[in-house]
This record gives C-alpha cells, sequence and structure tokens, in this order.
C-alpha cells in the first residue's frame, strides 16, 4: 500500500507524456513551414521521373535520423537486455522461493510452478516488445527505446531485491 500513491502518481502523468510526444516528436504530424514548401522546377530536357508534391514533402519531412527500422541494431541490444533481465527475475525469484521468502506480485503457488512462472515472464517480455513496436508505429520513437530501458531497469532492480533479502528458514 505504500507504493500506491507512486503509481497512481506516473499513471496520471503517463498520458500528459504522450500528448507532449505525439506533435513535438513527429515531423510528419506538425504544419509545414514556408520554407519546406517546394517551389516547382522549371522542366529540364532529360525527363527525370516527377513525384508529386505530397510525396516530396513527405520525403522532405522524413529525415534518416526521424525515422528508423523497428528492428534496428539499438532495439536488438535493448530487446535482448530485456529477455536477460527477465531471465535473471525469474531465477532470482526461485532463489528468493528456496530461501523461504514470499513473492509479493504474484501467488507463490504460480511462482512455484515453474513453467507457469516462465510463460508469465515471457509474456512480460514479449508485452514489452508490443508496447515498444506501437510506440514506434504511432511515431513516438523515444518511448519506444524508453519503453526497453525502463522495463530492464525494473526487472534488474526486482531481482537485485530478491538477492538481497536475507533468508527466512521456516520452522
Amino acid at each position: 500500500m505504500q507504493r500506491l500513491p507512486s503509481a497512481l502518481l506516473l499513471l496520471m502523468l503517463f498520458p500528459a507524456v504522450l500528448k507532449a510526444q505525439e506533435v513535438a516528436g513527429n515531423p510528419l504530424l506538425q504544419a509545414p513551414k514556408p520554407s519546406d514548401v517546394i517551389k516547382p522546377q522549371p522542366e529540364s530536357s532529360a525527363k527525370a521521373p516527377t513525384l508529386t508534391p505530397e510525396k516530396r514533402m513527405q520525403s522532405r519531412l522524413r529525415s534518416p535520423e526521424a525515422t528508423h527500422r523497428f528492428w534496428d541494431k539499438e532495439n536488438r541490444w535493448l530487446f535482448a537486455g530485456v529477455a536477460a533481465t527477465r531471465a535473471l527475475d525469474f531465477h532470482s525469484t526461485g532463489n528468493m522461493r528456496r530461501r523461504g521468502r514470499d513473492e509479493i506480485l504474484l501467488s507463490n503457488g504460480a511462482v512455484d510452478d515453474k513453467p507457469v512462472f516462465a510463460a508469465i515472464e515471457a509474456a512480460a517480455t514479449l508485452t514489452s516488445f508490443g508496447v515498444s513496436y506501437l510506440f514506434h508505429r504511432t511515431g513516438h520513437h523515444k518511448l519506444e527505446r524508453w519503453t526497453s530501458v525502463i522495463h530492464i531497469g525494473f526487472s534488474f532492480g526486482g531481482a537485485a531485491r530478491n538477492y538481497a533479502l536475507e533468508t527466512r528458514r521456516r520452522p
């Protein structure tokens, strides 16, 4: 119950972060500036393939640093980090349960059943990938990366906490 105010604060601030990312971070959603308008060029004797003004504007607004492929090198490393920290959390939670401690986020029955707990950890990993993909598709590329960074931080923090707890032996 002590963490409830912090969680509520995060839930209230999250939509504001998304709204701030909407227009400012996506050049395709911003209104074009007068300097961005493409002026018609006189036709040359050699016929070059012509693009419509809309396609020219889109190609000009989409700079290489503004968009990237979803499975680029940085995302692959971040996703590997998410998977590694979820595996670390799986093992640290099992270690914690063997030392007589109780799980606080899940039931002890789910954690003690290894196939079920492995499926839960895999689902959490795939959910993180899915949220990142949704941010990528909507143009929120900073949030796409930060989803993995925050997931890595929480998973690693939870694993460190599990290993730091003192052992309680039941009589």
